[in-house]
Protein backbone atom coordinates (compact mmCIF):
# COMPACT_ATOMS: atom_id res chain seq x y z
CA UNK A 1 0.00 0.00 0.00
CA UNK A 2 3.14 2.61 0.68
CA UNK A 3 4.71 1.93 -2.55
CA UNK A 4 1.09 2.71 -4.25
CA UNK A 5 1.08 6.04 -2.11
CA UNK A 6 4.07 6.94 -3.02
CA UNK A 7 4.02 6.24 -6.52
CA UNK A 8 1.06 8.41 -6.62
CA UNK A 9 2.41 11.25 -5.00
CA UNK A 10 5.75 11.16 -5.93
CA UNK A 11 5.26 14.31 -8.16
CA UNK A 12 3.73 16.28 -4.89
CA UNK A 13 6.85 15.51 -2.74
CA UNK A 14 9.48 16.73 -4.73
CA UNK A 15 10.75 13.53 -5.84
CA UNK A 16 12.19 14.53 -9.39
CA UNK A 17 9.94 14.31 -12.47
CA UNK A 18 11.00 12.37 -15.75
CA UNK A 19 10.83 14.90 -18.36
CA UNK A 20 12.59 13.22 -20.86
CA UNK A 21 15.04 15.53 -23.25
CA UNK A 22 15.68 19.09 -22.87
CA UNK A 23 12.87 20.96 -24.59
CA UNK A 24 14.17 24.16 -23.50
CA UNK A 25 16.08 25.84 -26.51
CA UNK A 26 19.63 27.65 -25.90
CA UNK A 27 19.90 31.11 -27.75
CA UNK A 28 22.78 30.83 -30.54
CA UNK A 29 21.58 33.78 -32.60
CA UNK A 30 19.28 36.51 -33.36
CA UNK A 31 18.74 34.72 -36.74
CA UNK A 32 17.98 31.49 -34.85
CA UNK A 33 15.35 33.30 -32.87
CA UNK A 34 13.54 35.14 -35.91
CA UNK A 35 13.64 31.39 -37.51
CA UNK A 36 11.85 30.08 -34.20
CA UNK A 37 9.10 32.80 -34.15
CA UNK A 38 8.18 32.23 -37.81
CA UNK A 39 7.54 28.55 -36.88
CA UNK A 40 3.90 30.19 -35.42
CA UNK A 41 4.15 29.38 -31.88
CA UNK A 42 4.72 31.79 -29.26
CA UNK A 43 8.20 31.78 -27.63
CA UNK A 44 8.98 32.54 -23.83
CA UNK A 45 12.57 33.78 -23.54
CA UNK A 46 14.47 33.73 -20.16
CA UNK A 47 17.31 36.08 -19.92
CA UNK A 48 19.53 34.84 -17.23
CA UNK A 49 22.87 35.36 -15.64
CA UNK A 50 24.39 33.27 -13.34
CA UNK A 51 23.26 32.86 -9.92
CA UNK A 52 21.56 31.24 -7.53
CA UNK A 53 18.39 31.80 -9.01
CA UNK A 54 19.10 31.02 -12.10
CA UNK A 55 19.53 27.44 -11.34
CA UNK A 56 15.87 27.45 -9.80
CA UNK A 57 14.54 29.04 -13.27
CA UNK A 58 16.47 26.24 -15.13
CA UNK A 59 14.57 23.71 -13.56
CA UNK A 60 11.18 25.80 -14.03
CA UNK A 61 11.58 26.21 -17.70
CA UNK A 62 12.37 21.99 -18.19
CA UNK A 63 9.38 21.45 -16.24
CA UNK A 64 7.32 24.29 -18.22
CA UNK A 65 8.91 23.59 -21.46
CA UNK A 66 8.04 19.85 -21.66
CA UNK A 67 4.46 20.28 -20.52
CA UNK A 68 3.80 23.06 -22.90
CA UNK A 69 5.56 21.28 -25.66
CA UNK A 70 4.96 21.91 -28.92
CA UNK A 71 2.36 24.84 -28.51
CA UNK A 72 4.78 27.00 -27.17
CA UNK A 73 8.72 26.99 -26.88
CA UNK A 74 11.25 28.03 -24.43
CA UNK A 75 14.29 29.62 -24.86
CA UNK A 76 16.95 30.52 -22.41
CA UNK A 77 19.45 33.55 -23.23
CA UNK A 78 22.61 33.48 -21.42
CA UNK A 79 23.25 37.39 -21.22
CA UNK A 80 27.19 37.45 -20.39
CA UNK A 81 27.49 35.76 -23.86
CA UNK A 82 25.17 37.29 -26.06
CA UNK A 83 24.97 41.09 -24.51
CA UNK A 84 23.89 42.33 -27.33
CA UNK A 85 20.79 40.94 -27.73
CA UNK A 86 20.09 41.60 -24.17
CA UNK A 87 20.89 45.05 -23.81
CA UNK A 88 18.21 45.62 -26.67
CA UNK A 89 15.74 44.86 -23.75
CA UNK A 90 17.15 47.38 -21.96
CA UNK A 91 16.38 46.14 -18.69
CA UNK A 92 18.68 46.04 -15.65
CA UNK A 93 17.74 43.48 -13.18
CA UNK A 94 18.12 40.20 -14.23
CA UNK A 95 16.77 36.88 -14.69
CA UNK A 96 13.54 37.94 -16.55
CA UNK A 97 11.37 36.52 -18.58
CA UNK A 98 9.29 38.36 -21.61
CA UNK A 99 7.19 36.17 -24.06
CA UNK A 100 7.51 36.68 -27.84
CA UNK A 101 4.71 35.89 -30.34
CA UNK A 102 2.47 36.66 -33.56
CA UNK A 103 5.53 38.46 -35.74
CA UNK A 104 4.31 40.32 -39.02
CA UNK A 105 5.99 41.78 -41.58
CA UNK A 106 5.81 46.12 -41.36
CA UNK A 107 4.48 48.03 -44.00
CA UNK A 108 7.16 50.86 -43.41
CA UNK A 109 10.58 49.70 -44.22
CA UNK A 110 11.76 52.24 -43.28
CA UNK A 111 14.88 54.00 -45.51
CA UNK A 112 16.85 50.71 -45.95
CA UNK A 113 19.74 50.73 -47.67
CA UNK A 114 19.51 46.80 -48.77
CA UNK A 115 16.50 45.44 -50.56
CA UNK A 116 16.93 42.04 -49.12
CA UNK A 117 16.47 43.62 -45.18
CA UNK A 118 12.62 42.66 -44.15
CA UNK A 119 11.53 44.41 -41.20
CA UNK A 120 9.08 42.64 -39.11
CA UNK A 121 7.08 43.61 -35.74
CA UNK A 122 6.91 41.17 -32.92
CA UNK A 123 4.24 41.34 -30.14
CA UNK A 124 6.16 41.35 -26.41
CA UNK A 125 5.12 40.42 -23.50
CA UNK A 126 6.21 41.32 -19.85
CA UNK A 127 6.28 37.82 -17.89
CA UNK A 128 5.02 39.01 -13.99
CA UNK A 129 3.39 35.82 -13.00
CA UNK A 130 5.00 33.46 -10.67
CA UNK A 131 8.03 31.46 -12.11
CA UNK A 132 6.68 28.14 -12.06
CA UNK A 133 4.78 25.82 -14.44
CA UNK A 134 1.00 26.77 -12.85
CA UNK A 135 2.50 30.29 -13.29
CA UNK A 136 2.81 30.19 -16.38
CA UNK A 137 -0.74 28.25 -17.20
CA UNK A 138 -2.31 31.41 -15.34
CA UNK A 139 0.33 33.68 -17.85
CA UNK A 140 -1.25 31.79 -20.90
CA UNK A 141 -4.84 32.15 -19.46
CA UNK A 142 -4.76 35.52 -19.00
CA UNK A 143 -3.50 36.06 -23.04
CA UNK A 144 -5.62 33.65 -24.33
CA UNK A 145 -2.65 31.81 -25.37
CA UNK A 146 -3.36 28.03 -26.15
CA UNK A 147 -0.98 26.20 -24.58
CA UNK A 148 -2.29 22.22 -24.83
CA UNK A 149 -4.02 19.78 -26.98
CA UNK A 150 -7.40 19.79 -28.02
CA UNK A 151 -7.50 16.33 -27.92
Amino acid sequence: MMINLRSTCKYYTGYPKDLGPSRVIHFTSEREFIHLLHQGHPVIVAFTIKSNYTKHLDKVLEEAAAEFYPQIKFMRVECPKYIGFCMTRQKKDYPFIEMFHSPEQTNNQGRAADPNVTKYAVKVLPYNFDVSTYGFREFFKRHNIQASDNK
